[in-house]
């Protein structure tokens, strides 16, 4: 008998920051936490790193090139929402090229916010890695009935 494997999904988030302020996107039309706000994120398509996964994004959401050389994957979280996920959350502060949204049919907002003053609607495990991030805690564990 041949017994699968447990396989989890795996995504990247991105953490742009300039001054105090933080890079977020408005979800639209996704179906997914529409209405609230996230950062360039995506799933790891298979047979590809972290950081590539990471400048990939960044550059399909924002329309930004990125070194791998300036990001720094600052957390890592295992969590529980239905199904079973590890994020990684990646931050940088430089990329070339402007920062446009090159999704609007995804996402309907593309604004800077003060990291000391996030919006309310925003998507909560996302705030907590940021809210971590800001604090220097690079691990959590969330859903798990805590």
């Amino acid at each position: 008998m041949i017994v699968e494997r447990f396989k989890l999904i795996s995504a990247v988030h991105l953490f742009m920051i300039r001054d105090n302020q933080v890079l977020l996107l408005r979800r639209f039309n996704t179906g997914y936490e529409d209405g609230n706000y996230s950062v360039p994120a995506g799933h790891l398509d298979g047979e590809e790193q972290v950081k590539s996964a990471t400048i990939r994004e960044a550059k399909e959401e924002c329309g930004v090139s990125i070194s791998p050389t300036d990001l720094e994957v600052v957390g890592v979280m295992h969590r529980q929402a239905g199904d079973e996920r590890i994020d990684f959350f990646l931050a940088t502060r430089s990329w070339a090229g402007d920062i446009v949204n090159n999704e609007p049919h995804k996402c309907d907002d593309l604004s800077w916010y003060s990291t000391d003053d996030l919006p309310d609607n925003m998507i909560p495990y996302v705030k907590h890695a940021l809210t971590n991030y800001m604090q220097g805690i690079w691990f959590s564990e969330l859903g798990w009935g805590q």
